[in-house]
């Protein structure tokens, strides 16, 4: 038989709050078994799940969406390496877009953003009169929109 870990070792080895677990097990993302006491029990490969939940909130999807990638997952056995890798594939595009994302943000931090505060003395050339909130709300220079010319 398997051995179910605490929610404390389940804690310990994530590295993610015993109040976030129960959250991620309110939210249907992990589950876990109830001892005679009612203490919460997990199965190892729970393991993987968190970390998955915590690296998809970390490139940008919402636990709605998290939850959605995971029920693609077999409900009556513990993933395999080939049903990780499947799951995974649809994430090189976000990664992509997300890297984009940070590389405009790193570059931009000291030019306009497009963001309409017009503070910065380049404001005025790179969005004179704030043509950039034409394009929507937001920085829309750091998303990546630039106003025809």
């Amino acid at each position: 038989m398997e051995r179910l870990l605490s929610i404390h070792e389940i804690s310990r080895r994530s590295g993610v709050a015993a109040s976030a677990l129960r959250f991620y097990e309110e939210r249907g993302l992990i589950r876990s078994e109830r001892s005679g006491a009612g203490h919460r029990r997990f199965p190892r490969e729970v393991l993987r799940r968190i970390a998955f939940i915590v690296f998809a909130q970390r490139i940008g999807l919402s636990l709605d969406e998290v939850g959605a990638e995971l029920a693609k997952l077999p409900a009556q056995r513990a993933p395999t390496g080939r049903d990780w890798s499947r799951l995974s594939r649809g994430w090189t595009s976000r990664i992509d877009e997300r890297i984009a994302e940070l590389e405009r943000l790193k570059a931009g931090l000291t030019e306009c953003i497009g963001c309409g505060c017009l503070s910065l003395g380049r404001c005025q050339f790179a969005n004179p009169a704030d043509r950039a909130a034409r394009l929507g709300p937001g920085p829309r220079y750091w998303i990546g929109e630039r106003p025809k010319s």
